[in-house]
């Protein structure tokens, strides 16, 4: 199949800029990049109309940028808590995705879409990870998302302690002053 030239309405990430004619593969273009309003066929009438329109796509994509800019300021450092069941090695039964992601942080004040989080893989383990949350294609931000099986264990992880295991089980397992001096030492030792 040949490839299929279009006319970047907004910048699309690992392709181009606004006002660039690109090649890419047809699906690409039917599925993605023309209902999603990103991209124009790239013939003699919408190249002339693109032209006509350029100035105001410009302006509009700079008020757009801005108004991404001034949410960004205001919700950085943004962190969300995630309730899962996981095993005891931490392992998630099932995943973390982007619509988990998107519904948690709406609860905590900014309101995106799943098509915003930007997640190279599923979350499946307990713990804190950074995702990128793209505001708009020149503005992103990072979200931590806290993933635990409590909200007790999601306050320990954001401290800093350790995911699994709880405070009990710790406590078992190090040795003290006590056990130390009286010759006792733990199992496994």
């Amino acid at each position: 199949m040949a490839a299929v030239e279009l006319i970047l309405l907004q910048r699309v990430e690992k392709l181009g800029q606004m006002g660039d004619v690109v090649k890419v593969k047809p699906g690409y273009a039917r599925n993605y990049l023309l209902p999603q309003k990103k991209a124009l066929r790239a013939n003699k009438d919408n190249r002339a109309r693109f032209e006509e329109q350029r100035a105001q796509l410009e302006a509009q994509n700079i008020k757009r940028r801005e108004e991404a800019e001034r949410v960004a300021e205001r919700v950085v450092g943004l962190s969300v808590v995630i309730i899962r069941q996981a095993g005891e090695a931490g392992s998630l039964y099932g995943s973390v995705s982007s619509r988990d992601i998107a519904e948690a942080s709406t609860a905590a004040g900014l309101t995106i879409d799943r098509s915003q989080v930007v997640l190279e893989h599923p979350i499946k383990t307990l713990g804190l990870t950074k995702v990128r949350v793209a505001l708009h294609p020149e503005v992103s931000i990072p979200v931590t998302v806290n993933v635990a099986r409590s909200p007790e264990e999601a306050e320990r992880q954001a401290r800093g302690e350790r995911a699994t295991g709880t405070a009990d089980e710790d406590e078992d397992q190090a040795p003290t002053e006590e056990n130390i001096f009286e010759g006792d030492t733990p199992q496994g030792n």
